[in-house]
């Protein structure tokens, strides 16, 4: 497999341990992530060479950072440095019938502050055949905005595949308002060839709703057919994506969700089986544990869409019981319960 290349910001995550809420905390367990960062190292724990492209603060934190990807195999010589810190997000875990809750202090980061030029992305594409990017990064700034834009045209121009998770994130988008914001991410995904978005992503950035369904009052029985017009819609909308995919979580509580996924290529709608997740240990990179898990199986099955989907939706699942942003799973431990083996017995 060649090179993949992912392109966003990783922060400092700080949680109360277990799932005590922010007024009962102590103390915070430390981890470091992001969407396109976790992205990046589910690849490399695949066997993928991935290089991640972000701007850090030259400090001690940024270091970490950096340090955090290197540990788990990600290639990282082409980061910019500058900027005077590192974004923060504090997370809050719910379990049962309360939600997690996740507080931002991103504000003047220095990914934040990066702008084009600043990357050399034909010398960081050379050799690379996919490029990778969600709509976390246009949220954050203007300036991340026009230099996700930048990269995005010039991998197009070089013949790179073009994905995107669109992750959709309210709290994020306070610079410009809605019209603006959908012409940001419509002039960035209209150079995708691969798109990810559940129904909220599709709705909040291009209007796009589901026929026939409230998401809200009966996601505790998603229907994969409920989708396809979504999926229709938005390739028509993006006539350069070959592919179009939906995650489907159902959430019966913060601790039970169930989870699936479809994928429609322009003539026929893919769906996996429809797994029970009942103990979620950390779902946060839940939708990234997808996308590297589907990145891979499209690499690795090019012919075979329905194995590279149910590759990731297994990959995903397993993520719901790993603390921490990444998924820290093998090819093998995702194969095993792709072929329907969920004992979780020990391995000796």
């Amino acid at each position: 497999m060649e090179k993949v290349v992912t392109f966003g910001e990783i922060m400092l995550r700080l949680a109360p341990q277990e799932f005590l809420r922010f007024s009962q905390a102590n103390s915070f367990d430390v981890i470091y992530g992001g969407g396109e960062s976790n992205v990046a190292v589910s690849l490399a724990n695949y066997g993928v060479p991935v290089e991640f492209i972000t701007r850090l603060p030259e400090n001690d934190l940024g270091k970490c950072a950096m340090m955090e990807m290197r540990k788990r195999g990600v290639k990282t010589d082409n980061i910019v440095w500058g900027g005077e810190r590192l974004g923060i997000y504090f997370l809050e875990t719910g379990a049962v019938s309360r939600g997690s809750k996740v507080v931002y202090d991103r504000a003047n980061s220095a990914m934040s502050e990066i702008k084009p030029g600043m990357v050399d992305w034909e010398k960081v594409f050379d050799g690379a055949t996919w490029f990778h990017w969600t709509g976390i990064t246009p949220a954050i700034s203007q300036s991340a905005a026009d230099a996700c834009l930048e990269a995005v045209i010039i991998a197009s121009e070089m013949g790179l595949t073009v994905s995107t998770d669109l992750n959709y994130r309210a709290k994020l988008w306070k610079y410009c308002d809605n019209k603006k914001r959908e012409g940001i991410m419509e002039k960035l995904t209209a150079h995708c060839d691969i798109v990810l978005g559940n129904e909220e992503d599709a709705e909040m950035h291009f209007g796009i709703k589901p026929e026939g369904i409230s998401v809200q009052t009966e996601g505790h029985n998603v229907k994969a057919e409920a989708f396809l017009s979504v999926c229709q819609q938005m390739m028509k909308k993006f006539p350069k994506a070959k592919k179009v995919i939906t995650t489907l979580r159902g959430s019966i509580s913060a601790s039970h969700n169930s989870w699936a996924g479809v994928l429609y290529d322009g003539k026929k709608m893919l769906e996996t089986r429809q797994y029970q997740i009942t103990h979620i240990v950390d779902r946060v990179g839940g939708g990234d544990s997808f996308m590297g898990g589907l990145i891979y199986g499209l690499l690795k099955y090019p012919e075979d869409d329905q194995n590279a989907l149910d590759f990731a939706v297994a990959a995903s699942c397993l993520k719901h019981t790993i603390k921490g942003d990444a998924n820290l799973v093998t090819v093998s431990e995702v194969e095993k319960l792709m072929g329907g083996d969920a004992s979780g017995r020990v391995s000796r």
